[in-house]
């Protein structure tokens, strides 16, 4: 891990990063968008650390980095810095400057720790920045990235001093020696690397882990490096010699992150099994183990005096635990995993999030931002929530095939709906609050009964997945959208099938009916919405302008806009009776996955890739600015704007080709990931002149296996393009 980190907090410091906001302002209100009015979660957890006289604790989040102060268990600032999550975070010796690093951006940033000034950008990565270390004499910081190099950075000029290359794949974590001479590097390779800190001569490599090295970290004196590794391992090293002198077993899943205390005695270590494990830095004997979280543990800090250990979770929260007894001391909580759905009760005072990361269902209070409830039992990822049309209950689909309903008072599960074999993607009442509708990846519609459970039909028809389900207002009728790129209507009572509408290019994501029941809007991977006529089944218009997929469409009380959310992190607003686009809402730094109308119409939520909850407001004197609609990416045959193209074909089996088009040179890398957010496959692709590559020729080609040459399973993925300066993120299928 990085060495001891300085900070030193002035109130000039605070009032600064925490941007508009004043340093006694409820923290849900700090950095937010302009037109949002609250927060709900604080984003998800990447990485924590103590300053070194133990009054502040810092996290690197997916919104930003928010400061703790330890005495209180308070928040004191939000750095809302970086355009994207922050992986990591690193202050100089001195404490006056500070290096961030962003997951999903390419450009790391160089701050005045007094001002909250940014000094300069460092650029030169082509891919996400996993990891950023100080020296110890503050002249220099080295990053890691997803591009497999190190790059070391002068801090006073923001000059390259050089690329260190010799990994064959991501760099996760970095490190300095405490003399300042050497580096060390664990990656997806399954090696550590050590490094001269000066030349960049590769010194040694360290071959022993079978899988992901995640973290590594020297002892105090520099003698003895620890690394943490997916195969569950740690493994302890002379770091003069690169002899591997002793494996240290025990945890059950991934090591994510290991670090020695400050006297060099214990190493600590968090895992993806939920624990922190304790143990001796001498002998490798597992002193203790720190059991209470509820979902993995992505990171471990040691305070300055070596006597609390802090964790953070994929269950949102951040504890706290005495070194040398285990005891639990405190909880920070508010940090939540990806939101995949957000839904408003029909008084609108309550919003219930999904939780894609830790399985949960999260109730708020619309107005104030107070989580009221957390709901637990789902097995796996959460990606639908839907309340009934009274507000007394909640419906969710979950990636472990179930439908549950909940009391939305009390948070109390009602029961559970089984019947689909694989992830259930939508859910929705009927507006008469007699039958629940439930779409899934095992292609079918499933219709209940709302109050006893049972399972009254099964709906089979389309050729793909059911990502989407939505009545009409009168509950006669019930449309799906699916991954085989249509809608299809069916009456609500029968289950007949009434017909199907056909015009998105890609998979249908999201379906929605205006209020009045006349129009129908479709959301699609293809980039566009579509309104239809509900009754004539015919094609009204369409709305483009969105610069990636469009996974959440809904219709305001009065059907007279339309709002989409879309994986170009913004959410925008259409004149559903001219399809002209009103207003781009940006704020969440990731993803947005859900969008939804309060009941006055006033209000929107949305939830995002990025952990939290937005909500917008608008007062009756808000008029929506008009915005020119995305223009041609191409005209007379010269490319304007750089593009990432729908993979094709999609859903594909057993392999991809991937279609872009660049504005101007640069180096192209695609990153695949799983549903989970976990890096399956990189293409390094390489200098690309400005162009147009869609066919087999010229597109970027995936053989559809992982980084370890296994052929990958069915399901979702996603792919990133990083060409330069941008980057873009869509969806693709695959079907065995």
């Amino acid at each position: 891990m990085k060495k001891a980190l300085v900070l030193i907090f002035s109130m000039l410091f605070v009032s600064t990063l925490c941007l508009p906001q004043s340093y006694a302002q409820d923290s849900r209100q700090w950095g937010l968008p302009e037109g949002a009015k609250l927060r709900m979660g604080q984003g998800g957890i990447h990485e924590i650390v103590y300053t070194p006289d133990g009054t502040r604790l810092v996290v690197a989040s997916s919104i930003g980095i928010w400061i703790y102060d330890t005495a209180t268990n308070k928040e004191t600032a939000l750095l809302t810095a970086h355009t994207g999550p922050i992986s990591s975070v690193s202050f100089s010796p001195d404490g006056r400057t500070f290096a961030s690093g962003s997951d999903r951006t390419n450009v790391l940033s160089l701050w005045d720790a007094d001002t909250g000034k940014r000094l300069r950008g460092f650029y030169g990565h082509t891919s996400s920045v996993k990891s950023v270390a100080f020296s110890p004499d503050g002249r220099t910081f080295a990053s890691g990235n997803y591009d497999d190099t190190i790059r070391l950075w002068n801090t006073e000029t923001g000059d390259l001093i050089r690329t260190l290359r010799g990994h064959t794949d991501s760099v996760y974590s970095v490190v300095f020696n405490p003399e300042g001479d050497a580096i060390a590097s664990g990656s997806v390779d399954n090696t550590v690397r050590l490094w001269d800190a000066v030349t960049g001569e590769n010194l040694r490599t360290l071959n022993g882990h079978t899988d992901s090295v995640n973290s590594v970290s020297f002892s105090p004196g520099g003698a003895t490096i620890a690394s943490g590794s997916d195969d569950n391992s740690i493994l302890l090293w002379d770091a003069a010699t690169g002899k591997h002198l002793r494996t240290l077993i025990g945890h059950t899943h991934s090591v994510n992150s290991v670090l020695f205390s400050p006297d060099g005695g214990t190493i600590a270590s968090g895992s993806g099994d939920d624990s922190i494990r304790l143990w001796d830095a001498v002998t490798g004997e597992q002193l203790q183990t720190l059991n209470g979280h509820t979902d993995g543990v992505s990171t471990v800090a040691f305070s300055p005096d070596g006597r609390t250990i802090a964790s953070g979770s994929g269950d949102g929260t951040i504890r706290e635990w005495d070194a040398v007894t285990g005891e639990h001391l405190e909880t920070l909580s508010g940090y939540t995993g990806t939101v995949m759905s957000v839904a408003l009760s029909p008084d609108g005072g309550t919003v219930a999030s999904g939780s894609w990361q830790d399985a949960t269902i999260r109730l708020w209070d619309a107005d104030t931002g107070d989580h009221l409830h957390t709901l637990t039992g789902h097995k796996s990822s959460v990606a639908i929530v839907a309340f009934s049309p009274d507000g007394d209950r909640i419906a969710s689909g979950s990636r472990d095939t179930t439908v549950r309903l909940w009391d939305a008072n009390t948070g109390k599960l009602l029961r559970t709906l089984r019947g689909h074999t694989e992830t259930v993607y939508g859910v929705a009442f009927s507006p008469d609050g007699r039958t629940l509708a439930s779409g899934g990846s095992d292609d079918s519609i499933r219709l209940w009964d709302a109050d006893t459970g049972r399972r009254q039909r099964r709906l089979t028809g389309h050729t793909n997945w059911v990502a989407s389900v939505a009545f009409s207002p009168d509950s006669r009728t019930l449309a799906s959208g699916s991954g085989d790129e249509t809608i299809r209507l069916w009456d609500a009572d029968t289950g007949e099938h009434l017909g199907t509408l056909k015009g998105h290019t890609d998979s249908v994501d999201s379906v929605a009916f205006s209020p009045d029941g006349r129009t129908l809007a479709s959301g699609s991977w293809d980039n566009t919405i579509r309104l239809w006529d509900a009754g004539a089944r015919k094609h009204l218009r369409t709305l483009a302008g969105h610069g990636n997929s469009v996974n959440s469409v809904d219709f305001s009380p009065d059907g007279g806009t339309l709002a989409s959310a879309n994986s170009d992190w913004k959410i925008r607003l259409w004149d559903v009776d001219t399809g002209e686009h009103l207003r781009t809402l940006t704020g969440h730094t990731d993803s947005v996955y859900s969008v939804a109308f309060g009941a006055k119409g006033r209000t929107i939520a949305s939830g995002s890739w990025d952990g939290t909850v937005l909500m917008w407001e608008f007062t009756a004197t808000d008029e929506f600015a008009v915005e020119l609609l995305a223009k041609r990416l191409t005209t007379l045959g010269n490319i304007k704007r750089t593009a990432l193209l729908q993979n094709y074909p999609n859903p594909f089996n057993p392999e991809p080709w991937i279609p872009y088009q660049l504005a101007k040179d640069a180096i192209v890398t695609f990153s695949i990931y799983d549903q989970s957010g976990h890096i399956v496959r990189t293409l390094d692709v390489g200098l690309q002149k400005s162009g147009v590559y869609r066919d087999q020729n010229s597109a970027a080609y995936w053989d559809g296996c992982n980084q370890n040459g296994e052929r990958v399973t069915s399901g979702a993925y996603y792919y990133e393009l990083r060409a330069g300066n941008f980057t873009a993120l869509r969806r693709m299928a695959i079907v065995k």
